[in-house]
């Protein structure tokens, strides 16, 4: 049995979190295991929030003058709060999930911010991207330009790596034409001696004559 004091540290405790959440869920964890539950309040801390199961005039008490009263004007039975103090839909995520594994589980109604939410408006916020998600995939989008720069540039290395050696043996190839070409010049040069020699005999046969 609680005694007053106790119920009076629960009550302030449950305003604080209603004062610092951004979204409260009202579901059930009443029913499901030991392990199972552990688990889901575990992940419902890793995403920034917190699951709160307590008698239904405590959370009446705690609501009282706030955008929750209207919540628990009509529960009955036992009843969870899960509070999420910076990512609404992680924590509405969890809860969808485990209910999927477990009927038991399931969203009775919620607010986000100061807005009323149906079960069904809960678990179309359980649907989007967690913090986690977006933030990944802002950073993806960021990083993609980086990426492909990054890319770009290893290509340039690459091809400037391959086209050193064909540089070089270009060179080499470069030079045939030259020595061709002076190959030619020399050709006529010779031609002109062979002519000459051939001159010779000529102009010796006509001294010997004149004689």
């Amino acid at each position: 049995m609680l005694t007053r004091a106790k119920k009076e540290e629960i009550v302030a405790g449950l305003k604080t979190s209603i004062e610092e959440s951004k979204a409260v869920f009202l579901t059930n964890l009443i029913g499901v295991g030991a392990n199972d539950s552990v688990a889901i309040r575990k992940k419902v801390r890793e995403a920034d929030g917190k699951v709160v199961v307590t008698r239904n005039t405590l959370f009446k008490r705690a609501a009282a003058g706030t955008h929750l009263e209207d919540l628990f004007k009509d529960v009955k039975g036992p009843h969870a709060i899960a509070f999420a103090f910076k990512d609404a839909p992680g924590v509405a995520k969890v809860i969808f999930e485990a209910g999927k594994e477990n009927e038991l589980i399931d969203f009775k109604g919620g607010f986000l911010g100061d807005k009323a939410l149906t079960p069904a408006e809960v678990e179309q916020l359980a649907k989007l991207p967690s913090r986690d998600e977006m933030l990944g995939t802002v950073l993806a989008t960021m990083m993609a330009p980086v990426s492909a720069f990054a890319r770009v540039l290893h290509a340039i290395n690459e091809k400037k790596a391959e086209g050193a050696p064909a540089e070089e043996a270009a060179a080499p190839a470069q030079e045939a034409p030259a020595v061709e070409a002076k190959a030619e010049e020399v050709a006529p040069e010779a031609k002109a001696e062979e002519a000459k020699t051939e001159e010779a005999p000529a102009d010796a046969k006509a001294e010997d004559n004149k004689e």
